[in-house]
């Protein structure tokens, strides 16, 4: 047998050196847990000193990777991703650079990557990742180590988890490897656990959370994340024990104080809340980096002046914190009644002093909606600052024409007290369009960093829409167009944002590409109609009519389903045959009109008050009031028909007067006459009594 013999010195030696590796493991371990404790400016400290003593160890740099990634997530208000993401990569990068073998960090990139949306990279290091696990026969032989193994392998299948979802097909068979590895390792457990809630599957999860308590009976972090399953859920009285226990095992476990407090908040119970979140804060020492913790905790738990006051206190010690204008902007908008005028201010701050690469896309998000809030009466005040200018520019006319020392000492004091609210409500109109201008100008910069989010845009259209900016809802909402017929509607919703917006050309443009593929679509000839109609106001040039001629065909074929479109098309026919003299033509669609549906008693109404108007419009046809007689005639029969319908309506008695004043005008009765002698050619004649009435129905058959 050989052996080994030890002097002394080496003997120390040798005691010294394992003694230090075990200094080393144990320091590693305390930096985890400082992690999973949340207290990451510690972590990384400690990490740092980690690095300090041994540069050549690849795990401290995978940790200190992992603790970036983690602070992020923790606080994803005040945190940028892009600067954390390029933070935690430069350590992994470190950590391959340390030890080209260790699989972990390449993992860690493949996390940055996957969370920056480079899919292509995430695999790659995936792959690379897996190469360094050779396959196995034998656990006991495995290399690397089964623990070490089994943590690589549940860390991979972590690497598919963004966003609050897990690609289940890539992550689930690695994790059921590594439990099968390894099946006492807390750490892959715990990651399970993560994987299971994301499916959704709680029961798996409290399942696999309760292996890793078991694996781990002293680390609180398993009953912290069976809390968050139950809150998740709103069971928040089941919730509670899991907290309680957490701080059990670790009473000096600032997470779970922080979490009970929030708990506590969402049920309404304030003072428990307070309690909590002051414990919270004592175990953090009250440090600057707690508060801003605990105000992101009561952000969450939307108690938006809690968070307003805390980030007070925070910027009367610590101003250089320009951040912590973003949750202030954020709660000065969410809260009940919002502040639009302070989110504003918060939300200028951090733009002013925030470095650019640490806006996140959410603050574009809050600028333009508080932008869009803060204005949204601006139509109406520039309205009324219009109205209001013309009503002064009248009296100022009214000032400089009259000579009446009286009056025009009355109309100066009026134009005097006009004047100054003239100008300050123009003053508000231009402030306000300048706000409404940058809220644009924020959304254009968030379709750059968000193209095609249909979510986005539809935001983006109806604000254009709210401010009556219709070339922008058109222009919005454009961009989301997509195939033909299945598009049909979108189409349609852009080409009427056209026509709201007076860009009539391009509206006809959209309608006729929706007629392309549906020509027999009767919405589109309906809005092409209109659309003619709008580029010729007065009727002049007929545009519109063979439109409306071309809709009508098409709608015939279900005159029931489109009768409101056929009466549209009746009334502008109606209108333009009657401008043009064409009484039968005109007389004929309104006929169309009131007899298309016998139930309808408003089509019906409109119909033979139509027919009433041409009527009378065409009395100036004829030159002598005797031949006006009949056409009267046929207008109070017209207007009688809509009284048989509606007794008052209003216009068609007016009507009626008005043809009983013109007949009693035309027909004079000598005095003592005591008979009317009624004639027509081809008629026979009547007598009529003479009595008190001026109004005579007479009826003469042939």
């Amino acid at each position: 047998m050989k052996r080994i013999i030890l002097r002394p010195v080496a003997v120390l030696a040798a005691m010294l050196m394992f003694a230090g590796l075990n200094v080393q493991a144990q320091d590693l371990t305390a930096a985890i847990k400082l992690i999973k404790s949340e207290q990451y400016d510690q972590a990384a400290a400690m990490l740092q000193q980690l690095v300090q003593k041994e540069p050549a160890n690849s795990r401290n740099y995978f940790y200190l990777g992992e603790n970036a990634l983690a602070d992020y997530f923790a606080d994803t208000i005040s945190n940028s991703l892009t600067v954390s993401a390029k933070t935690a990569k430069d350590f992994f990068q470190k950590g391959v650079t340390a030890n080209a073998n260790d699989p972990l960090n390449y993992v860690g990139l493949a996390k940055v990557a996957f969370f920056l949306d480079d899919n292509k990279t995430a695999d790659e290091m995936r792959a690379k990742a897996k190469s360094f696990l050779l396959p196995y026969k034998n656990i006991k032989k495995i290399v690397p180590a089964a623990p070490e193994y089994s943590f690589t392998l549940a860390k991979i299948a972590e690497s598919y988890i963004k966003d609050a979802k897990v690609d289940t097909a890539k992550a689930l068979p690695l994790i059921r490897e590594a439990i099968k590895i390894d099946s006492k390792n807390a750490d892959v457990y715990l990651i399970a656990g993560d994987i299971y809630i994301l499916i959704p599957d709680g029961s798996k999860a409290i399942a696999s959370y309760n292996q890793a308590q078991f694996a781990d009976p002293k680390s609180p972090t398993a009953a912290m994340k069976i809390g968050f399953i139950y809150t998740k859920g709103r069971a928040l009285q089941a919730a509670i024990p899991y907290f309680e226990e957490a701080i059990t095992l670790d009473p000096a476990y600032a997470p779970a104080y922080r979490e009970l407090g929030q708990l506590y908040s969402s049920a309404g119970r304030f003072e428990q809340s307070k309690q909590y979140f002051e414990k919270y804060l004592e175990l953090t020492a009250g440090n600057i980096p707690a508060k801003t913790k605990y105000v992101n905790a009561l952000f969450y738990a939307k108690d938006y002046d809690g968070v307003v006051k805390t980030v007070e206190e925070i910027f009367q010690v610590d101003k250089s914190r320009t951040y912590m204008n973003r949750i202030a902007g954020y709660s000065c908008y969410e809260k009940t009644p919002p502040d639009y005028e302070k989110a504003l201010y918060y939300m200028d701050e951090l733009f002013k002093n925030v470095a650019p690469d640490r806006i996140l896309t959410k603050d574009y998000i809050y600028l333009a909606r508080i932008l869009v809030k803060k204005n949204i009466n601006s139509p109406k005040v520039a309205d009324e600052a219009i109205a209001l200018k013309a009503e002064l520019d009248k009296e100022k006319a009214r000032l400089a024409a009259t000579s009446n020392a009286a009056e025009k000492a009355k109309i100066k004091a009026k134009v005097d007290e006009m004047t100054p609210r003239a100008e300050k409500l123009e003053q508000a109109a231009r402030q306000a369009g300048a706000e409404v201008d940058r809220a644009f100008a924020t959304y254009g910069k968030l379709m750059e960093l968000k193209p095609g989010d249909r979510s986005l845009l539809n935001e983006v259209a109806a604000a254009y829409n709210s401010f009556r900016r219709y070339y922008g809802v058109a222009k919005t909402l454009s961009k989301m167009l997509g195939p033909l017929p299945e598009a049909r509607e979108d189409y349609m919703q852009v080409g009427r944002a056209y026509y709201n917006g007076e860009r009539y050309q391009a509206a006809d443009s959209i309608f006729e590409v929706v007629l392309a593929k549906s020509p027999e679509y009767v919405p589109a000839y309906l809005w092409i109609a209109r659309t003619y109609s709008k580029m010729d106001p007065d009727t002049k040039l007929g545009l519109a009519k063979p439109k409306f001629e071309k809709l009508i065909k098409v709608a015939e074929s279900d005159s029931v389903k489109y009768q409101t479109e056929m009466v549209e098309a009746f009334g502008y026919l109606g209108y333009y045959h009657m401008m043009t003299e064409n009484w039968q033509k005109s007389k004929d669609y309104y006929n169309r009109m009131a007899n298309i549906d016998p139930n309808n008693k408003d089509n019906r109404i409109k119909g033979y008050s139509y027919l009433g108007s041409v009527e009378l419009r065409s009395t100036s046809s004829e030159k002598t009031n005797e031949g006006r007689l009949p056409y009267l005639s046929r207008a109070a029969e017209a207007y009688s028909k809509v009284l048989a319908i509606d007794p008052n309506n209003a216009s068609a008695k007016s009507q009626l007067a008005y043809i009983r004043d013109f007949e009693a005008a035309i027909i004079e009765i000598p005095q003592g006459s005591e008979v009317l002698l009624i004639s027509a050619k081809g008629y026979k004649t009547q007598e009529i009594p003479i009595t008190k009435s001026r109004v005579y129905n007479v009826t003469l058959v042939q």
